[in-house]
């Protein structure tokens, strides 16, 4: 298939690797197919209100090592779900007709989607109404189905073991139990990557529910040898019986729930419950800034250019995917099936336990 004009957006929350994949999406569509690249501004955001620009080879070069998006994106714009600003409040319309209106417009042959779940979804819409769409795997919560790993977790997780480093001397030279707080969501991929290779002392997961009982113990026992602990805490964890911990809902968010405050709640359950000073840090979007690992550059810059290939094969409905080393297509809707999450009998949660990682459990 000839192509023409193509078209990239990210969505979603950003994260390292944005610019890796647009770049190796945009420079062999320019060199080899001699194609004019829209870049839409803000992600769905931006193909709803119509702003765009056309991007050069200047403006793609020298971004594979630079983190965030030079696109811009958004998590408030899905096009299906689309808030509104009106005298009464925020409503939610269906803007989608106007979007596809705007893909018509600017006469794509194809649309290259960048993100996580939410913006799976959103493309496996759109693919059904007949556009020409291809789905890039991102997200640092690496939660999404049909692939081995999504680019920016490896960024994420890299983030968060140098802070647990970081934070190992000071809760030594203090005898203090450090508890860290990554992102995540539903998912414990970053917490359990981090705290594994930091060496955390106890790690709290989504998929494992703790008992609070079992996070005392391990800290009083520490606190007698060690005389520290460090308590890596994914977001989305939550007691045995318990509920997550929700700081706000925002209806204009693809997902209204934001989570965040379970680090403070163990924190502050520790101090109480067994007199040792606590200290709580939240890594929040730290973890979504700077520079992408190398994997990341990598993995970015071979999931944009098998995306390309695939659109010049007529290939659409699909998101590319590492599967075994090796990427590949997938259809859209084997990606937001279900959420991938953490297996309770993973064999790095096996790895943790045998050098005495306590799970709460």
């Amino acid at each position: 298939m000839q192509l023409k004009r193509v078209g990239i957006l990210t969505g979603g929350g950003d994260c390292p690797g944005l610019n890796a994949v647009i770049r190796s999406i945009a420079k062999p569509a320019m060199n080899y197919f001699n194609a004019t690249v829209i870049g839409i501004q803000d992600g769905f955001e931006g193909l709803v209100e119509g702003r765009m620009r056309i991007l050069t080879p200047l403006d793609v070069t020298g971004i594979i090592n630079v983190g965030g998006t030079i696109l811009g994106t958004s998590n408030k714009g899905d096009p299906f779900n689309y808030p509104v600003e009106g005298p009464t409040g925020i409503r939610i319309i269906d803007a989608s007709e106007q979007a596809f209106e705007n893909y018509r417009n600017w006469q794509l042959d194809v649309l290259f989607a960048v993100g996580g779940d939410g913006t799976m979804h959103i493309a496996h819409k759109f693919g059904k109404m007949g556009m020409n769409i291809i789905g890039i795997p991102k997200t640092i919560d690496n939660d999404l189905d049909a692939t081995d790993i999504t680019f920016g977790h490896d960024s994420a997780r890299a983030v968060a073991t140098e802070a647990i480093d970081r934070l190992q001397t000071t809760a030594s030279a203090h005898h203090r139990v450090m508890v860290v707080e990554t992102m995540g969501r539903y998912a414990g991929w970053i917490a359990l990557g981090a705290g594994v290779a930091g060496g955390a002392d106890i790690i709290l997961i989504p998929e494992i529910p703790f008992h609070w009982e079992n996070v005392y113990k391990a800290v009083l026992q520490r606190s007698k040898g060690a005389r520290f602990s460090i308590v890596c805490v994914a977001e989305g964890a939550k007691p045995a019986n318990g509920d997550i911990v929700v700081k706000e809902l925002d209806k204009k968010r693809t997902d209204p729930v934001r989570l965040g405050g379970i680090g403070e709640l163990v924190g502050e359950k520790i101090a109480q419950e067994t007199g040792l000073e606590t200290r709580v840090t939240v890594l929040g979007h730290v973890q979504r800034g700077g520079s992408p690992t190398p994997y990341d550059r990598i993995l970015g810059t071979r999931f944009g250019s098998i995306a390309l290939q695939a659109a010049s094969q007529g290939k659409f409905g699909v998101m590319v995917s590492l599967q075994r080393r090796e990427v590949v297509t997938v259809p859209i809707e084997d990606a937001i099936g279900k959420l991938r999450l953490v297996p309770p009998d993973s064999q790095l949660i096996f790895a943790a336990r045998s050098v005495g990682t306590c799970f709460g459990d």
